[in-house]
């Protein structure tokens, strides 16, 4: 698993299509995205038509590990956009209409650790190497409203995990890969 994180915009989706492309033809492509509005649509519309069209897409967010599992066999590589995406769509299912000062963050967070864990775990069993990409939310002002902190502490959390279990690690700055881990 190669960990790739940086800020909005910093290049980290451009460098791990990049890496997943060497490794050959055959690419996994795992879209964590939903379509909520029509800015949303257009995103993934560019996303879709600048994708090699050999890529295989998978296009879901959650029970990730059997897709690298499943879908991932045959593949020279697989590359899952993006793990904050994942997370913000995971929070919103399980907590459905419920107003942020009624949430349950210590439950939301544990279901979200079942989903990464999961892939993790997938991920170490792969021969195939996995570029996953993730923002880095802690670097900027505290947010101003309880659920934009919580969601930043998640997503450190998660990060953090991530990291931990990744062969390598790059942290991508205004277009500009530095490897950190490996």
């Amino acid at each position: 698993m190669i960990l790739i994180t940086g800020g909005a915009r910093s290049g980290k989706s451009t460098l791990a299509e990049k890496l997943a492309a060497q490794r050959g033809e055959r690419v996994l492509y795992i879209a964590t995205s939903v379509i909520t509005d029509d800015e949303m649509a257009q995103r993934v519309e560019i996303h879709r038509q600048t994708r090699p069209v050999q890529w295989i897409t998978h296009e879901g967010y959650r029970d990730l590990d059997a897709v690298v599992s499943e879908k991932g066999e045959g593949c020279h590589a697989i590359m899952l956009e993006c793990i904050t995406t994942m997370i913000t769509n995971l929070l919103f299912e399980q907590a459905g209409n419920v107003a942020a000062e009624e949430m349950d963050f210590t439950a939301l967070e544990q279901g979200i650790h079942q989903q990464i864990d999961a892939l993790i775990l997938a991920c170490s069993q792969s021969d195939i190497p996995i570029y996953i990409v993730t923002n880095e939310l802690g670097m900027g002002i505290v947010p101003d409203n309880l659920l934009a902190r919580r969601f930043r502490d998640i997503a450190g959390r998660v990060n953090q995990r991530l990291a931990a279990q990744a062969q390598q690690v790059y942290l991508v700055i205004s277009g500009i890969e530095v490897k950190i881990k490996g």
